[in-house]
């Protein structure tokens, strides 16, 4: 029995190993901050025409992880609820980067927004402008980080979420393909101040008369604090999913409901104590914006008649990097 299960670890590692062979990264090392997307048919050859994880158990997919390294591996990953982005469950806190480029006293939001495969496959970039790692739309994904740039590069009035998420708050793990990696909540968020007087308001949000209609989702957690003696707890244990205090709240809706989302129309925020204190994703690799809320102006957590919710900080646009050949 014993001999039987190496050989299936084996077996499957192999599987692994020959589904995806990445071409190399950023080949023009003579250009620092460049970064010169693979052709995606070039990419997409190196992936194998038949489903690589048809026989393969979670026990051992994960045993030898790595993430996907292109769409098509992606897509034959969540048929299978398995992961294809990092299979380490984020802490309560965003990490910030070791450099976060400010201009005129503000932080910037990159406006690069750099696809390959016909838009399906998303470039996350560092502080600099160099390729970090790439998302594929319709992948599966449980870090702050993957799922952030995942809605910024795919949310809006489309609509899509990773595929290990549900709109659903209710769904169990064991009646999701995705068990432990099973994430709920896509709803709408109404930010209203005159409700919740403890929540800034973001910009331009319709819960407060603007135009904008904001969606929340959940981020799970190796547990979230949250003041008033609720217990800290990992957000899916493979069998309970305990929601916590962490929700991305971005924008899905546009202006004019023409179903496209302009650049002055994105926002993405992220909230690690339900909903009193929010920092702007800014598009890169731990970019992560000025908090800004009730906590930090010193109101009482949650509290409608203590509360004192700072306003939300404007970012400075700017585009990090040009790409020589955006696929």
């Amino acid at each position: 029995m014993k001999k039987i299960r190496i050989f299936s670890l084996l077996l499957a590692l192999l599987l692994l190993l020959s589904a995806c062979t990445p071409a190399v990264e950023n080949p023009d090392t003579s250009k620092p901050g460049n970064i010169i997307p693979l052709n995606p048919s070039t990419h997409e050859g190196q992936c194998p025409d038949k489903d690589p994880y048809e026989n393969v158990t979670k026990e051992a997919f994960y045993a030898n992880y790595s993430p996907a390294c292109c769409l098509t591996n992606a897509k034959y990953r969540s048929k299978h609820g398995l992961l294809s982005g990092s299979a380490e469950v984020p802490g309560q806190f965003a990490v910030d980067a070791e450099n976060r480029p400010m201009a005129d006293g503000k932080y910037i939001r990159n406006t690069s927004a750099y696809y390959a495969d016909g838009g399906s496959t998303y470039i996350i970039v560092d502080s600099a402008g160099k390729e970090v790692m790439r998302i594929y739309k319709g992948g599966g994904y449980i870090t702050l980080e993957e799922v952030a740039a995942y809605m910024y590069a795919f949310g809006g009035s489309s609509a899509g979420i990773p595929a290990n998420y549900t709109t659903s708050k209710k769904t169990r793990p064991s009646e999701s393909i995705w068990g432990e990696h099973l994430r709920v909540n896509h709803s709408k968020f109404s930010g209203s101040t005159s409700k919740y007087p403890y929540e800034p308001e973001l910009p331009d949000i319709s819960g407060c008369g603007g135009d904008l209609q904001y969606f929340e989702m959940d981020i799970g957690t190796t547990g979230t604090y949250t003041p008033g003696g609720y217990a800290v707890k990992i957000y899916n244990d493979g069998t309970v999913i305990t929601r916590g205090a962490a929700r991305i709240v971005y924008t899905r809706q546009d202006k004019n409901r023409n179903g496209t989302i302009e650049q002055d129309e994105v926002y993405v925020f992220y909230t690690d104590n339900h909903y009193n204190d929010f920092r702007e994703y800014l598009n890169y690799y731990g970019g992560w914006g000025e908090i800004f809320g009730n906590i930090t102006g010193g109101g009482e957590h949650s509290s409608k008649t203590n509360c004192n919710p700072t306003p939300y900080v404007p970012t400075a646009y700017k585009d990090f990097v040009q790409l020589d050949n955006a696929a």
